[in-house]
């Protein structure tokens, strides 16, 4: 069972990592169990993903959307 435990460091680093590439299923796993387990972690989870939402709004973001709020 030892292979699926990850402390609270390695959950954070493979929530970050899933952003760029899909985890290997132990990882996956693991991170599900982490994340069912603890209070913190899913907790910046979701700050991930206002964050990456905040981006991508961000990035489609024109001037010309400025001009018509104003």
């Amino acid at each position: 069972m030892k292979l699926l435990r990850r402390t609270c460091k390695e959950a954070t680093a493979l929530m970050v990592a899933r952003e760029d590439r899909a985890l290997p299923m132990v990882d996956r796993v693991a991170l599900y169990f982490h994340l069912a387990a603890c209070k913190a972690c899913p907790r910046f989870e979701k700050q991930m993903l206002t964050l990456r939402n905040s981006m991508r709004q961000w990035r489609h973001y024109s001037e010309n959307d400025a001009d018509s709020a104003g």
